[in-house]
């Protein structure tokens, strides 16, 4: 009966979305010097009205992906994102080519693969809190990147289909994960090709670990060995499978910053054994590999 009853957090949360989006658009539109490598500078001579910009950046927080840096102002994200670009980076053949990012976050893996000349990149991300960000630093970068506010499940009605997807740290937050390959997969063009990243446990078995919390997250619920993983993209209809990397997540790639609120890796782990979260599981481990559609 009261399923689609709008409460007052989400009004104030959609009020609150608004006036940020409006701040943003009101933004100055002078021309500012952009570097786009691990760190994704943004620089400009005119101090007017930096503090101003920068009080809005810290409006938008929590920051969970970057770094950026606006003028002087180091965005020190949870994340840091460059880590996981530079381990697929050599493997994104994207050249004029039409490509999909998957849970966008705030763009930062986009706004990295301006580099490798794309045709399109459009960004699928339901997060009104993720779109204003991207919208906050693309205000600056003023790209043709395109982000929708959609998630996985709405690749099967869209119109445009895919030469490259990236879908990172995505799977394991959803419940039917083969479903969500067989989405990726009918996305795709024919031979395009996949660039996958996932939390993975170790074993030789082709088991996947579900539980009810993981490193304080209620919402993972597979977490697949690596044949496991293999076996799910098969049955998805994938081919040419490829392990890019493996890797453990430390804490120089996630840590608690001054943008973001609340904790962070250390606070997800066993204090007395790090390689153990805090239920007593593997601590977090990823695979990073590319499979042809």
């Amino acid at each position: 009966m009261h399923k689609n009853r709008i409460t007052i957090k989400q009004k104030l949360e959609a009020k609150n979305i608004a006036s940020l989006r409006h701040k943003i658009a009101s933004m100055p539109k002078d021309k500012y010097n952009i570097t786009i490598d691990d760190i994704i500078k943004i620089e400009s001579s005119d101090i007017e009205y930096k503090e101003d910009i920068i009080n809005l950046a810290y409006e938008l927080k929590p920051w969970r992906k970057g770094p950026f840096q606006i003028f002087d102002n180091l965005i020190n994200s949870e994340w840091n994102s460059s880590i996981k670009y530079n381990i697929i980076k050599n493997h994104l053949n994207i050249n004029n080519k039409i490509v999909a990012d998957i849970g966008c976050n705030n763009g930062y893996y986009m706004f990295r693969m301006l580099e490798l000349n794309p045709k399109k990149i459009i960004g699928f991300d339901p997060s009104a809190h993720c779109f204003c960000q991207f919208d906050f630093i693309n205000h600056f970068i003023d790209s043709k990147i395109k982000f929708e506010m959609l998630g996985i499940q709405d690749l099967t009605h869209y119109d445009i289909k895919f030469d490259t997807i990236l879908c990172l740290g995505v799977l394991y937050h959803r419940t039917n994960p083969i479903d969500c390959l067989k989405i990726l997969k009918q996305a795709l063009n024919l031979n395009g090709e996949l660039i996958l990243d996932c939390l993975i446990i170790d074993s030789i078995k082709p088991i996947a670990l579900s539980p009810l919390s993981y490193a304080k997250m209620k919402n993972v619920y597979f977490i697949p060995s690596i044949s496991a993983l293999r076996n799910w993209l098969e049955r998805a209809n994938f081919k040419d499978i490829e392990i890019i990397a493996t890797k453990k997540t430390n804490l120089n790639e996630q840590r608690k910053t001054e943008w973001i609120n609340g904790e962070s890796l250390e606070s997800f782990l066993d204090k007395n054994n790090p390689a153990k979260t805090i239920e007593g599981y593997q601590a977090p481990k990823r695979i990073y590999l590319k499979a042809k559609g």
